[in-house]
């Protein structure tokens, strides 16, 4: 049995465990397992249904963004300085989408890899960035308001803050590795 055989097979004994001995320990703890289950599922129906207005909203700004050419304004106007670091506008591009949206900055990053290859530097500085920074202003508007915080001012703040720096640190370690 080769190696990826041995991982494969642990893994799925992993998830079957899981799937098997949570509902069971439930039910050795005296749980009502099956109607817990369906409590759970009815509040994920809710909150689902909460915050499709909020998704919708942010779908629309970040296709509006991107349709109204402001996107393309914004990374015009990139430095020498920059593009010397191998910040390509359409690197850039993906570092001010992934606040807003995941799958449009996934879209981004895929448009990289088609046009520079996989194993290009911009390729590679896109995939860092995606993994380094987080989808601040989606996380915002879905998650905090399916639980209806309203006061978000310090929360986007340090959100889009850690998202600098990811990008920044995704930058040099790049640069360090990569060339």
């Amino acid at each position: 049995m080769s190696t990826n055989e041995l991982a494969s097979t642990i893994s799925n004994l992993i998830l079957i465990l899981f799937l098997v001995g949570i509902p069971l320990y439930g039910a050795l703890k005296g749980v009502k397992v099956y109607e817990t289950f369906v409590d759970g599922a009815k509040q994920g129906f809710e909150i689902a249904v909460n915050i499709i207005p909020y998704l919708v909203a942010i779908l629309v700004a970040v296709g509006m963004f991107r349709a109204s050419g402001a996107m393309d304004i914004l990374t015009g106007f990139i430095p020498s300085s920059l593009r010397d670091l191998g910040i390509t506008s359409d690197v850039l591009a993906l570092a001010l989408t992934r606040p807003l949206s995941g799958a449009a900055s996934l879209g981004i990053l895929g448009e990289i890899v088609t046009s520079h290859g996989p194993d290009s530097f911009q390729a590679r500085l896109g995939s860092v960035i995606l993994g380094s920074t987080e989808t601040t202003l989606y996380v915002v508007a879905v998650y905090f308001g399916a639980v209806n915080i309203s006061k978000t001012k310090y929360a986007v703040q340090a959100g889009l803050l850690a998202d600098l720096v990811g990008v920044l640190a995704a930058i040099v370690v790049c640069r360090i590795i990569f060339g």
